[in-house]
Protein backbone atom coordinates (compact mmCIF):
# COMPACT_ATOMS: atom_id res chain seq x y z
CA UNK A 1 0.00 0.00 0.00
CA UNK A 2 1.02 3.58 -0.54
CA UNK A 3 1.36 5.78 2.54
CA UNK A 4 -1.99 7.40 1.71
CA UNK A 5 -3.61 3.98 1.54
CA UNK A 6 -2.00 2.96 4.82
CA UNK A 7 -3.26 6.16 6.42
CA UNK A 8 -6.79 5.58 5.18
CA UNK A 9 -6.71 1.96 6.32
CA UNK A 10 -5.45 2.93 9.76
CA UNK A 11 -8.08 5.62 10.19
CA UNK A 12 -10.77 3.15 9.11
CA UNK A 13 -9.68 0.68 11.79
CA UNK A 14 -10.68 3.26 14.40
CA UNK A 15 -14.21 3.33 13.02
CA UNK A 16 -14.79 -0.40 12.60
CA UNK A 17 -14.49 -3.43 14.87
CA UNK A 18 -12.07 -3.09 17.81
CA UNK A 19 -8.58 -4.26 16.93
CA UNK A 20 -5.25 -5.28 18.40
CA UNK A 21 -2.15 -3.27 17.54
CA UNK A 22 0.98 -5.09 18.76
CA UNK A 23 4.30 -3.36 19.30
CA UNK A 24 7.37 -4.77 17.51
CA UNK A 25 10.80 -3.75 18.71
CA UNK A 26 12.69 -4.31 15.43
CA UNK A 27 12.09 -5.21 11.79
CA UNK A 28 12.25 -8.95 12.38
CA UNK A 29 9.54 -8.87 15.05
CA UNK A 30 7.48 -6.55 12.82
CA UNK A 31 7.56 -9.08 10.00
CA UNK A 32 6.55 -11.90 12.35
CA UNK A 33 3.56 -9.88 13.53
CA UNK A 34 2.58 -9.11 9.94
CA UNK A 35 2.84 -12.81 9.06
CA UNK A 36 0.53 -13.62 11.98
CA UNK A 37 -2.21 -11.48 10.45
CA UNK A 38 -2.24 -8.30 12.53
CA UNK A 39 -3.63 -5.29 10.65
CA UNK A 40 -1.48 -2.49 12.10
CA UNK A 41 1.63 -2.00 14.22
CA UNK A 42 2.86 0.51 16.79
CA UNK A 43 6.38 1.16 17.99
CA UNK A 44 7.38 0.75 21.61
CA UNK A 45 9.70 3.36 23.09
CA UNK A 46 10.98 1.01 25.77
CA UNK A 47 11.41 -1.93 23.38
CA UNK A 48 13.24 0.13 20.79
CA UNK A 49 15.48 1.74 23.42
CA UNK A 50 16.32 -1.77 24.62
CA UNK A 51 17.63 -2.69 21.15
CA UNK A 52 20.07 0.20 21.56
CA UNK A 53 21.11 -0.98 25.03
CA UNK A 54 19.38 1.95 26.72
CA UNK A 55 16.52 2.60 29.12
CA UNK A 56 13.11 3.82 28.00
CA UNK A 57 13.38 7.36 26.68
CA UNK A 58 16.99 6.88 25.62
CA UNK A 59 16.52 6.96 21.84
CA UNK A 60 17.07 10.17 19.89
CA UNK A 61 14.64 11.54 17.33
CA UNK A 62 17.09 10.69 14.52
CA UNK A 63 17.36 7.12 15.77
CA UNK A 64 13.59 6.82 16.03
CA UNK A 65 13.12 8.16 12.50
CA UNK A 66 15.56 5.56 11.15
CA UNK A 67 13.73 2.85 13.12
CA UNK A 68 10.36 3.94 11.72
CA UNK A 69 11.72 4.04 8.18
CA UNK A 70 13.06 0.49 8.56
CA UNK A 71 9.75 -0.82 9.97
CA UNK A 72 7.76 0.94 7.25
CA UNK A 73 9.94 -0.64 4.59
CA UNK A 74 9.90 -4.09 6.21
CA UNK A 75 6.12 -4.51 6.28
CA UNK A 76 3.05 -3.33 4.39
CA UNK A 77 1.12 -2.50 7.56
CA UNK A 78 0.10 0.92 8.86
CA UNK A 79 2.49 2.06 11.57
CA UNK A 80 1.88 4.34 14.55
CA UNK A 81 4.79 5.76 16.55
CA UNK A 82 5.29 6.28 20.27
CA UNK A 83 6.63 9.84 20.19
CA UNK A 84 6.83 10.15 23.98
CA UNK A 85 6.82 13.89 24.81
CA UNK A 86 7.42 14.96 21.22
CA UNK A 87 11.17 15.40 21.68
CA UNK A 88 10.73 19.05 22.59
CA UNK A 89 9.05 19.90 19.27
CA UNK A 90 5.89 17.82 18.62
CA UNK A 91 5.14 19.32 15.16
CA UNK A 92 8.67 18.54 13.98
CA UNK A 93 8.46 15.03 15.47
CA UNK A 94 5.21 14.42 13.59
CA UNK A 95 6.75 15.66 10.34
CA UNK A 96 9.81 13.45 10.78
CA UNK A 97 7.73 10.35 11.43
CA UNK A 98 5.46 11.08 8.47
CA UNK A 99 8.52 11.42 6.24
CA UNK A 100 9.75 8.07 7.56
CA UNK A 101 6.49 6.36 6.61
CA UNK A 102 4.31 6.44 9.73
CA UNK A 103 0.56 7.13 9.58
CA UNK A 104 -0.04 7.66 13.28
CA UNK A 105 1.66 8.75 16.47
CA UNK A 106 1.09 9.48 20.14
CA UNK A 107 2.06 12.51 22.20
CA UNK A 108 2.11 12.21 25.99
CA UNK A 109 1.98 14.66 28.87
CA UNK A 110 5.03 13.34 30.73
CA UNK A 111 8.26 15.30 30.46
CA UNK A 112 11.63 13.59 30.01
CA UNK A 113 12.85 15.73 32.88
CA UNK A 114 10.56 13.69 35.16
CA UNK A 115 7.37 15.66 35.63
CA UNK A 116 3.75 15.57 34.52
CA UNK A 117 2.78 18.64 32.52
CA UNK A 118 -0.10 20.79 33.78
CA UNK A 119 -3.24 19.93 31.83
CA UNK A 120 -3.47 23.23 29.93
CA UNK A 121 0.14 23.08 28.80
CA UNK A 122 -0.21 19.43 27.82
CA UNK A 123 -3.30 20.23 25.75
CA UNK A 124 -1.37 22.96 23.94
CA UNK A 125 1.27 20.35 23.09
CA UNK A 126 -1.38 18.03 21.65
CA UNK A 127 -2.97 20.92 19.72
CA UNK A 128 0.35 21.79 18.10
CA UNK A 129 0.88 18.16 17.11
CA UNK A 130 -2.69 17.87 15.82
CA UNK A 131 -2.32 20.92 13.59
CA UNK A 132 0.68 19.34 11.88
CA UNK A 133 -0.81 15.83 11.74
CA UNK A 134 -4.01 17.06 10.12
CA UNK A 135 -2.18 19.20 7.57
CA UNK A 136 -0.44 16.20 6.01
CA UNK A 137 -1.45 14.96 2.56
CA UNK A 138 -2.70 11.66 3.99
CA UNK A 139 -4.65 10.59 7.10
CA UNK A 140 -2.49 10.59 10.22
CA UNK A 141 -4.11 9.38 13.45
CA UNK A 142 -2.88 11.43 16.40
CA UNK A 143 -3.23 9.88 19.85
CA UNK A 144 -3.32 12.06 22.94
CA UNK A 145 -1.85 10.21 25.89
CA UNK A 146 -2.39 10.83 29.62
CA UNK A 147 0.46 9.37 31.68
CA UNK A 148 -0.70 10.08 35.22
CA UNK A 149 -1.83 6.51 35.96
CA UNK A 150 1.71 5.19 35.48
CA UNK A 151 3.49 8.24 36.89
CA UNK A 152 2.41 8.14 40.50
CA UNK A 153 -0.96 9.88 40.14
CA UNK A 154 -3.62 7.21 39.41
CA UNK A 155 -6.50 9.68 39.70
CA UNK A 156 -9.24 8.53 37.32
CA UNK A 157 -11.05 11.88 37.36
CA UNK A 158 -7.81 13.65 36.42
CA UNK A 159 -7.19 11.09 33.68
CA UNK A 160 -10.62 11.72 32.19
CA UNK A 161 -10.23 15.49 32.41
CA UNK A 162 -6.89 15.30 30.65
CA UNK A 163 -8.20 13.06 27.88
CA UNK A 164 -11.18 15.34 27.32
CA UNK A 165 -8.77 18.28 27.02
CA UNK A 166 -6.69 16.36 24.45
CA UNK A 167 -9.86 15.48 22.54
CA UNK A 168 -10.78 19.16 22.38
CA UNK A 169 -7.22 19.92 21.28
CA UNK A 170 -7.64 17.72 18.20
CA UNK A 171 -6.51 14.21 19.16
CA UNK A 172 -8.10 11.49 17.01
CA UNK A 173 -7.58 8.73 19.58
CA UNK A 174 -7.08 8.80 23.36
CA UNK A 175 -4.86 6.67 25.57
CA UNK A 176 -4.26 6.37 29.30
CA UNK A 177 -1.80 3.54 30.00
CA UNK A 178 -2.22 2.05 33.45
CA UNK A 179 -5.97 1.46 33.54
CA UNK A 180 -6.26 -1.86 35.40
CA UNK A 181 -9.93 -2.83 35.65
CA UNK A 182 -12.97 -3.09 33.42
CA UNK A 183 -14.61 -0.39 35.52
CA UNK A 184 -11.76 2.07 34.94
CA UNK A 185 -11.69 1.34 31.22
CA UNK A 186 -15.46 1.70 30.94
CA UNK A 187 -15.43 4.99 32.84
CA UNK A 188 -12.88 6.47 30.45
CA UNK A 189 -14.53 5.13 27.30
CA UNK A 190 -17.96 6.36 28.39
CA UNK A 191 -16.64 9.84 29.22
CA UNK A 192 -14.86 10.67 25.96
CA UNK A 193 -16.03 11.00 22.37
CA UNK A 194 -13.01 9.59 20.54
CA UNK A 195 -11.75 5.99 20.14
CA UNK A 196 -9.75 4.81 23.13
CA UNK A 197 -6.55 2.77 23.08
CA UNK A 198 -6.08 0.53 26.11
CA UNK A 199 -2.78 -0.99 27.17
CA UNK A 200 -3.20 -4.74 27.54
CA UNK A 201 -3.81 -5.91 31.10
CA UNK A 202 -2.65 -9.50 31.76
CA UNK A 203 -5.53 -10.09 34.17
CA UNK A 204 -8.14 -9.19 31.55
CA UNK A 205 -8.98 -10.87 28.26
CA UNK A 206 -9.25 -9.10 24.91
CA UNK A 207 -13.01 -9.69 25.04
CA UNK A 208 -13.28 -8.07 28.47
CA UNK A 209 -11.31 -5.00 27.40
CA UNK A 210 -13.40 -4.63 24.25
CA UNK A 211 -16.62 -5.09 26.20
CA UNK A 212 -15.51 -2.22 28.44
CA UNK A 213 -15.37 0.04 25.39
CA UNK A 214 -11.84 -0.07 23.97
CA UNK A 215 -11.43 0.43 20.24
CA UNK A 216 -7.74 -0.39 20.14
CA UNK A 217 -5.56 -2.61 22.34
CA UNK A 218 -1.77 -2.27 22.37
CA UNK A 219 0.83 -4.14 24.38
CA UNK A 220 3.56 -1.53 24.82
CA UNK A 221 6.90 -3.17 25.55
CA UNK A 222 5.16 -6.36 26.70
CA UNK A 223 6.14 -8.52 23.72
CA UNK A 224 9.72 -7.30 23.98
CA UNK A 225 9.98 -8.43 27.58
CA UNK A 226 8.31 -11.79 26.85
CA UNK A 227 10.89 -12.40 24.12
CA UNK A 228 13.84 -11.16 26.15
CA UNK A 229 12.79 -13.18 29.19
CA UNK A 230 12.70 -16.29 26.99
CA UNK A 231 16.17 -15.38 25.71
CA UNK A 232 17.54 -14.87 29.21
CA UNK A 233 16.03 -18.13 30.45
CA UNK A 234 17.39 -20.11 27.48
CA UNK A 235 20.81 -18.50 27.75
CA UNK A 236 20.92 -19.33 31.45
CA UNK A 237 20.22 -22.97 30.63
CA UNK A 238 22.97 -22.96 27.98
CA UNK A 239 25.42 -21.33 30.38
CA UNK A 240 24.67 -24.06 32.90
CA UNK A 241 25.27 -26.83 30.35
CA UNK A 242 21.76 -27.66 29.11
CA UNK A 243 21.45 -27.36 25.31
CA UNK A 244 18.01 -28.97 25.10
CA UNK A 245 16.37 -25.54 24.85
CA UNK A 246 17.80 -25.11 21.33
CA UNK A 247 14.82 -26.64 19.52
CA UNK A 248 14.92 -24.49 16.38
CA UNK A 249 12.56 -21.83 15.09
CA UNK A 250 8.87 -22.11 14.36
CA UNK A 251 7.21 -22.21 10.94
CA UNK A 252 5.83 -18.73 11.62
CA UNK A 253 9.36 -17.32 11.75
CA UNK A 254 10.28 -19.09 8.51
CA UNK A 255 7.18 -17.63 6.85
CA UNK A 256 7.97 -14.13 8.11
CA UNK A 257 11.50 -14.28 6.74
CA UNK A 258 10.48 -15.66 3.38
CA UNK A 259 7.61 -13.28 2.65
CA UNK A 260 9.77 -10.40 1.43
Amino acid sequence: MSQAEKGAAFAALHEGEPFLIPNPWDTGSARVLEALGFRALATTSSGFAFTLGRADGGATLDELAAHVAALSKATGLPLSVDLEDGYGDPPEAIRRMAEAGAVGGSIEDWERSGSLLPQEQAAERVAAAAETAHSLAFPFVLTGRAENHIRGNPDLDDTIERLLAYERAGADCLYAPGLRTREEIRAVCDAVGKPVNVLAVPTLSVAEIVEAGAQRISVGGGLTWVAMTALADAATSIRDGDLSVLTGRSRVLDDALSER
